[in-house]
């Protein structure tokens, strides 16, 4: 009879005997290779690989369990420098960045551009090349901006408007800042979201001249830093403000009110930031007029319905390659974003909830075949959270910790208080990374929660969004431009305004010729009840709507 333990200790016994062997033919290898100014001949790299031993399977296994233990002992540059990095930083490296610069803060160094000018702070001028690309592909899908740009280009409404941006820093928005300065402007830009710039694209811009300060990733002092650099340039002084979310517009009220008392007009587009302006008009405070583009027909009924429609399902699956069909997802709020939400995960097979406490928008949903329930009813038993608000704390911790494991929580809204991920942040909860925005949330019992972009927006954050789309809301946000910066004085007060309702059809105008679609032709008494012009399009005036 055979000893089957005796056996295993040979078999053991054997196999260290050949890690050792392979161990001192790695030892002597290494001393080849790392002699200053040693050649090896063919001959003796023969003779080292002749003397590594053929591994059977289970030795090979044995071999692995070494290695990665000696591994774990002693990382490389590379593992030791990873494992440095923040959570932050390590979440925010751009996919067309430059691995060579990710250490260094683009505050810490000084590049030129093409022209000699240094007036900007992005991660890597030299990726201007291929951010040229990625505006040129953006621009044959926003032929409506490009058309304005034409038409108003020879007029140049815009001569001697002096514009501070802050808003998404992408291919799209590089046209819409492309064509201001087309019609007459001069910009400087920064991002409104330290997730959302797309770095190449920040180059091109600054290769052109305009002056960008955004990187993908910044720090929060990072953010507001380059937000005073747009605004504090010695010779420059902005007379228009284009806001996203409203932190521009705090900024310079706060830190530079002389400043902010001589801009001529603010077009602001989210929900967030039209709020902070009304808080301001309120109190008396707002000494600029404003235009609230977010509340537009052009900017509600498209960008945040149909942008939102599409984008949701590419910022989950890019993140967490989940499968939608049978999934319970809850969507907190029933706007023009939540309503484009429900619908694409819905039509996906996900089962959808809705909370909202607007009775018209409650009662929409339920027209639309959804559930409106109250989130402390669904919180233990739905897979996926998504917020689209635009308010602050619409999840809680103590929401959170009734989360089941494995749950996605994420953020559709602009403001990045929407989830309460400051709670987060505390000693009994571990944060681990798992991929670029993706973050595992650990409770002391084990139990996981996803959390995606930090709570940030996550279309913006982790995927793009459609170009047609944004196409719209950048046509209207150059026309609020115009509208301000020429119209005579007293004809806007200190107060916020929406956009006149002619140029939402205007705008729609534009994009209309791109489906080859026609309106449908009117009696002249129905033209005139609806106050449209029967002779064509609306073309604006640029001095006078």
């Amino acid at each position: 009879m055979t000893d089957p333990a005796g056996e295993a200790k040979v078999e053991v016994k054997q196999a260290s005997k050949e890690v050792k062997e392979s161990e001192n033919v790695a030892e002597k290898y290494s001393a080849m290779t790392v002699t200053k100014n040693s050649e090896v001949t063919m001959g003796e790299l023969s003779s080292v690989f002749s003397a590594v031993p053929t591994h059977k399977p289970v030795k090979k296994q044995i071999q692995f369990v070494e290695d990665k233990q000696e591994f774990s002992r002693f990382p490389t540059k590379a593992g030791r420098r990873s494992l440095s990095r923040s959570i932050s930083q390590s979440s925010t490296d751009s996919y067309s960045s430059d691995s060579s610069d990710d250490e260094t803060s683009p505050r810490d160094k000084t590049q030129v551009n093409s022209k000699g000018s240094t007036d900007f702070c992005v991660k890597n001028i030299k990726q201007a090349e291929f951010g040229r690309r990625e505006i040129e592909i953006a621009q044959q899908d926003m032929s409506a901006l490009i058309s304005l740009r034409k038409r108003a280009q020879s007029e140049k409404p815009l001569a001697g408007a002096k514009i501070v941006g802050c808003t998404h820093i992408t291919a799209q928005t590089a046209v819409l800042i492309e064509t201001l300065v087309a019609l007459g402007a001069q910009c400087r830009w920064t991002a409104c979201n330290i997730y959302s710039t797309q770095n190449e694209v920040a180059a091109a811009l600054s290769e052109t001249g305009v002056a960008v300060f955004a990187w993908k990733g910044e720090s929060e002092d990072d953010f507001w830093w380059c937000i005073d650099r747009c605004v504090n340039t010695e010779g420059w002084q902005p007379n228009m403000i284009l806001d996203d979310g409203g932190d521009l517009t705090h900024w310079m009220y706060k830190k530079y009110p002389n400043v902010f008392k001589k801009i001529r007009g603010i077009v602001e587009e989210s929900v967030t930031g039209v709020h902070r302006l009304y808080q301001l008009s309120k109190a008396g405070k707002l000494c600029v007029p404003a235009m609230n583009v977010n509340d537009s027909v052009t900017k509600q009924k498209f960008d945040n319905l149909y942008c939102c429609r599409e984008s949701i399902l590419d910022g989950l699956k890019r993140t967490t390659d989940v499968m939608f069909g049978g999934k319970q997802v809850v969507v907190c709020g029933y706007g023009e974003v939540g309503k484009g939400c429900s619908a694409a995960l819905k039509a996906l097979g996900a089962i959808v909830y809705v909370t909202e406490i607007d009775p018209i928008c409650a009662l929409q949903a339920c027209m639309d075949g959804f559930r409106v329930v109250k989130l402390n009813e669904v919180i233990r038993l739905v897979d996926v959270i998504i917020t689209c608000t635009g308010n602050k704390n619409v999840v809680t911790r103590d929401q959170l910790d009734r989360m089941k494991n494995g749950s996605i929580v994420c953020n559709m809204g602009h403001s990045n208080t929407e989830i309460d991920v400051a709670s987060l942040r505390t000693p009994e909860l571990t944060w681990e990374r798992v991929r670029s925005q993706v973050d595992h949330v650990i409770w002391p019992d084990g139990k996981r929660v996803i959390l995606l972009a930090e709570g940030r927006l996550l279309n913006l954050s982790c995927s793009t969004v459609p170009t047609f789309v944004l196409s719209i809301t950048a046509t209207t946000q150059a026309l609020a431009l115009i509208e301000l910066y020429n119209a005579p004085e007293g004809r806007y007060k200190q107060d916020v305004y929406l956009l006149p309702k002619k140029m939402d059809e205007y705008v729609a105008s534009l994009h209309l010729a791109t489906f080859d679609a026609h309106l449908t032709e009117l009696s002249d008494e129905q033209a005139k009840y609806l106050g449209l012009n029967k002779n064509g399009p609306f073309k604006p005036n640029y001095y006078r709507y």
